[in-house]
């Protein structure tokens, strides 16, 4: 099956709906699906969900989604460095499902391992807990949390080879495999594209069966917070 596309709006054609699930990968700036999602703007879908860690900054990544009001809900760790998620979230206009980071990341894995759901410590005592089944494991408690399993994912790789088979470039594999696993579609965009069997076997982080179209592009680097020693005098 040919997996590569010429465009990151066709890569997209015939996914996408309003109303649907959406995992993205990426962590702050490092390993966002930015021409997917600047596709999906253009596509004008909307009354989206969308599980990824947090919601970019304003203006990049998926802050452009939050600035043309087309996301419903965020399922996300994190929402600062985003003044738009911010400001949505306390006026009530954006519904915010907070996970911590580790169980956001296990309920991506867990949807793409076919695992409906896991018992974790984390949250146990807190407003994460709330509502969510509770159960005693050799004296300790844990509480039950759902695999995520997402109509479609959205994820950033370096490397790809015409089966799908993705690598990923040092911090910017982040959340970017268990996004990938969970989603019934994943489309991946990636810096390069190499011949099959050009990849080692061993360096491959993300297996192209999770992997169902590819598109190539040019990639905006940005800086999320640079951070400098100031200049001895």
């Amino acid at each position: 099956m040919e997996k590569i596309y010429g465009s990151a709006s066709s890569a997209l054609e015939g996914v996408l709906f309003d109303g649907m699930l959406i995992a993205a990968g990426g962590f702050g700036l490092c390993g966002i699906p930015e021409l997917l999602i600047d596709a999906i703007r253009a596509a004008g879908t909307k009354d989206l969900t969308i599980a990824s860690n947090n919601a970019g900054v304003d203006g990049f990544g998926l802050g452009v989604l939050l600035g043309t009001r087309q996301v419903k809900k965020m399922i996300s760790s994190y929402v600062g460095e985003n003044a738009e998620f911010m400001r949505q979230y306390l006026s009530g206009e954006l519904e915010l499902e907070f996970n911590p980071q580790g169980t956001l990341a296990e309920r991506m894995r867990a949807g793409g391992a076919g695992i409906p759901g896991f018992y974790t410590k984390t949250g146990v005592g807190t407003v994460i807990a709330e509502g969510k089944d509770h159960k005693e494991f050799d004296g300790q408690t844990y509480i039950l949390e759902r695999g995520i399993v997402a109509d479609l994912s959205i994820v950033k790789a370096w490397k790809a080879d015409e089966t799908g088979n993705l690598i990923f470039r040092k911090t910017a594999r982040n959340f970017n495999p268990p996004a990938a696993m969970c989603g019934r579609i994943c489309v991946a965009e990636v810096e390069e594209i190499v011949p099959v069997g050009s990849l080692d076997p061993d360096h491959i982080h993300l297996p192209g069966i999770y992997v169902h179209r590819i598109v190539q592009g040019q990639h905006e680097k940005r800086i999320e917070q640079r951070t400098t020693r100031k200049r001895e005098a």
